[in-house]
């Protein structure tokens, strides 16, 4: 249990000054991401707010990942906008305390592992389809009130958003004392308040203005009816939240070259969506934006998650006046450099290169992240059709070499795995009738993987059988003799030591 609470590991060497400094840039990319996630749902801005200090404070204490950011996320707010819609903002913090605890649990259950069953195609459409809508979802920076800004305003946004982007590119090049993005973001800021210059602001969204998160026990009736309501709910944002939060971890590793740990991570987004239900928050997982923004900047340890969600709240207790005048292109920019330095640029270079099935699973998984903003329906897909692919190409592998010793017995060696796709191809390979009365079939190099083909060797047995042979099983791996002891309640498996094979199965 110690391994999920351990809160910092003291060799690591931690650059002060590159963590607060990347943690106060977060801080102020965070305030536009929460409140628009909260208006999704149908909530106060507030609500997602507190969300992003509870999810933010909680994971970077206690997650897998130093350096990866949590808050309120577009995934859960498309969840929840139905519940928030039909039942109300309680029926919300319900759900959300219930999801933490599914999510705790599997946590606890080690089921973080899972997560290496997604393939790298799928990975590649998951960062490029979340590249994608981090863009497309800034356009809404240029419109008020659901309408494009007129001509005059609207080439002061872009000069704007293309000078923020600009510092962010160039500046690296000359000094990495400061963050860019930080800089970015001040000096657009200064611009704007000083020049006077008529733009969007964060306060033309919504007011930040607020106190410390109030502990609050959801307002529901307690019965199973609720629970009935609610549950669906809950386990998708679990879902959701475990997926986008695990491949997001995934990708911090590969960018630090180090590595995280996807069950404490499981447990910490849990306790955080527990605690963020508690306190007014709708609840979230990790943002893959922010995250990077983080790493980018420099920080590597917990102290710039915890630094990011401090000053967060701080914004919102003492500093909302001065943080609703920040000129919202400073943060479209900054969105905009990272959706570009997310998208995986490579994935271009290698079409020609990788099997025309990874291509098109990298294709679907991003269009289905960008046409239904529904990561886990995109991860799922792509999982199952890469598994599908995988299944179809072993199912074609399996041989069997043929040969008839000098005492009259046939032999087949068996090259390929032998499972549910492989079953019938390897049902093919036998002459029963023309076969001599001695048969030994050599899974040197084969394996049984599983059900499907030890009925495939119950049913081949079972024919040469009945055809008065006898069958011979040579060179099963000991897990392939497990699955056949196992299987003797259901089948009928005798297994017997033979001196001349190592393992022998004699008249099934």
């Amino acid at each position: 249990m110690t391994q999920y609470f351990k809160l910092f590991d003291l060799s690591q060497k931690v650059n002060y000054k590159n963590e607060i400094l990347s943690g106060l840039t977060v801080a102020l990319a965070l305030i536009p991401e929460a409140i628009a996630f909260a208006l999704i749902a149908g909530l106060s801005p507030l609500t997602g707010l507190y969300a992003a200090f509870v999810m933010g404070f909680i994971t970077s204490i206690f997650g897998g990942r130093p350096g990866m950011i949590s808050g309120a996320t577009g995934a859960v707010a498309v969840v929840i906008v139905a519940l928030a819609k039909d039942y109300g903002v309680e029926y919300i913090f319900a759900a959300v305390v219930l999801a933490g605890i599914m999510q705790m649990i599997a946590g606890f259950l080690k089921l973080g592992k899972f997560i290496r069953l997604v393939p790298h195609p799928v990975m590649f459409g998951f960062v490029n389809g979340l590249a994608i809508v981090i863009f497309m979802s800034q356009l809404d920076s240029f419109k008020i009130d659901g309408n494009w800004m007129t001509d005059t305003t609207l080439l002061i946004m872009l000069g704007l958003v293309l000078l923020t982007m600009a510092i962010i590119w160039l500046m690296p090049k000359f000094t990495k004392v400061i963050p860019a993005s930080l800089t970015a973001i001040l000096v657009i800021s200064f611009i704007v308040i000083g020049f006077n210059i008529d733009t969007k602001t964060v306060g033309d969204i919504a007011s930040i203005q607020g106190g410390f998160p109030p502990f609050h026990i959801p307002e529901i009736p307690f019965t199973l009816e609720t629970l009935q309501i609610i549950f669906p709910y809950s386990l998708i944002v679990a879902g959701v939240g475990l997926i986008e939060s695990l491949l997001t971890l995934n990708l911090i590793d590969e960018i630090t070259e180090t590595r995280g740990s996807s069950n404490r991570e499981a447990v910490a987004q849990g306790a955080a969506n527990l605690l963020s239900g508690f306190f007014s928050g709708m609840g979230g997982c990790a943002m893959i934006g922010q995250s990077l923004i983080n790493i980018s900047s420099g920080a590597r340890a917990r102290l710039s998650g915890i630094v990011a969600s401090v000053m967060l709240l701080v914004f919102i207790m003492f500093g909302a006046s001065l943080i609703e005048q920040m000129p919202v292109a400073a943060l479209t920019g900054l969105m905009i450099m990272v959706a570009i330095g997310t998208f995986e640029w490579a994935s271009f270079r290698v079409i020609g290169k990788m099997p025309k099935h990874d291509i098109f699973v990298g294709i679907l998984v991003a269009a289905i992240t960008v046409l239904l903003h529904n990561l886990a329906l995109a991860v799922l897909i792509g999982v199952i059709i890469s598994a599908l692919v995988f299944a179809w190409e072993n199912a074609k592998r399996i041989r069997a070499r043929k040969s008839t010793d000098e005492n009259g017995v046939k032999h087949y060696e068996i090259y390929g795995p032998l499972f549910f796709g492989s079953v019938q191809a390897f049902n093919d390979k036998f002459d029963i009738l023309g076969d001599p009365n001695e048969i030994v079939i050599d899974f040197q190099e084969s394996r049984v993987n599983d059900m499907s083909g030890i009925e495939a060797l119950n049913k081949i047995t079972e024919r040469y059988e009945k055809a008065g042979k006898t069958v011979h099983l040579k060179h099963l791996s000991p897990d392939c003799r497990v699955l056949l002891k196992n299987a003797e309640k259901i089948i009928d498996v005798n297994i017997l030591e033979d001196p001349t094979y190592k393992v022998a199965v004699d008249r099934f």
